[in-house]
């Protein structure tokens, strides 16, 4: 089988020839730690034993994108403007292992929000591919692995809008102004169809993924209630879509607690998530036994134990192994490896995974 045959039977429940595995990356940080304990970007592959899958997202963002403009900086800090039109403050010496401070978003009326997405969310692959972007698509296509369109920070429903207004802004207007957010779901629902029609003119593709992150460590940021009243029918209307032109797979990806989300995601008629952060309380286990073989699921490692010790990454992929077995299960760990991870600690997870799966 090569990655592409896979995938599918994987995802199908049918026999595989070894199970597929992911890596899910590493913070640049982690990559600096790396290289101070011995890791060669030209000895050593941090994709060693895993399947390869083709995932595309950037050419949802904003486009053009802004131009970067710094207001600020001193010794610890910079202020500025960043590609999504966010004014943000970062430390400069974790900027990456430490969270932002978000001071302002760009929009927060109507009129904002019609100019950003007029000026900058039009659907115009020629500008947010290339002018050859239909031969990228069929040589993207002509290879043995999967295809994952993934609508990544700007196709969504709660995620994307949380760029576009803050959390704390869009959660008050969803009680003060639902017409108005009602309004940018829709322009959101709209982009992402007419992103992906020409797309599949062109292309099969194997999985779409919409992309949220709109749960923390204890529970969603959207009430259920909420979430079935505003987001349901766009997911569904876009999943119909999706679905009518033959594509097998909708899922979703959103860290944080999200068991009160997923029979929504269900009913809208999404077929796997992920990460499935353990931190967050999600066990892939503990998923599965309660809504079965329809959903698949992506991820469920947890990447703490990497921080830990051989015996702790040994425990963990045992405790994973029932799913393995099962099928419609593809591991890997529950986000990107943070700077706590060891480098011999990651070569020896990538090792023991690849025996657990069934090796190359």
């Amino acid at each position: 089988m090569n990655d592409l045959e896979r995938f599918h039977a994987c995802m199908c429940y049918r026999a595989v020839d070894r199970v597929p595995f992911w890596t899910w990356g590493a913070w640049p940080e982690t990559i600096e730690r790396w290289k101070r304990e011995g890791y060669d970007p030209k000895v050593h592959n941090l994709d060693q034993g895993a399947d390869r899958r083709q995932a595309y997202g950037h050419w949802f963002f904003p486009h053009p994108p802004f131009e970067k403009k710094v207001l600020e900086e001193d010794a610890k800090h910079i202020l500025y403007i960043n590609h999504e039109g966010i004014l943000m403050r970062e430390m400069k010496q974790f900027r990456h292992s430490s969270m932002p401070q978000f001071v302002k978003f760009p929009v927060e009326t109507r009129q904002e929000f019609r100019q950003f997405w007029k000026e900058r969310m039009q659907p115009d692959l020629t500008r947010r591919i290339g002018p050859d972007w239909k031969e990228q698509l069929k040589a993207i296509r002509a290879r043995p692995m999967p295809f994952v369109v993934v609508s990544d920070r700007w196709g969504g429903f709660f995620g994307p809008l949380r760029n576009l207004t803050g959390v704390e802004r869009l959660c008050t207007l969803l009680l003060d102004d639902p017409a108005f957010v009602e309004e940018m779901m829709e322009a959101d629902a709209d982009f992402i169809l007419a992103m992906m029609q020409p797309i599949l003119d062109v292309v099969a593709i194997d999985a779409f993924a919409f992309w949220e992150d709109m749960a923390y460590r204890t529970a969603p940021l959207i009430s259920p209630d909420m979430a079935r009243r505003y987001l349901l029918p766009r997911y569904r209307r876009v999943a119909d879509f999706l679905r009518g032109r033959g594509v097998p797979f909708i899922g979703l990806d959103s860290d944080g607690y999200i068991h009160p989300l997923i029979p929504i995601w269900l009913d809208a008629g999404l077929n796997f998530l992920y990460p499935f952060e353990v931190q967050a309380g999600m066990d892939v286990l503990a998923v599965r036994r309660k809504y079965g073989r329809e959903l698949r699921l992506w991820g469920g490692f947890d990447k703490r134990t990497l921080a830990r010790s051989p015996q702790a990454i040994d425990a963990e992929i045992e405790r994973l192994k029932p799913l393995m077995a099962e099928g419609g299960f593809i591991p890997h760990t529950d986000h990107s490896a943070p700077p706590d991870i060891s480098f011999p600690n990651y070569l020896y997870y990538l090792e023991r995974m690849g025996a657990a799966c069934g090796g190359r």
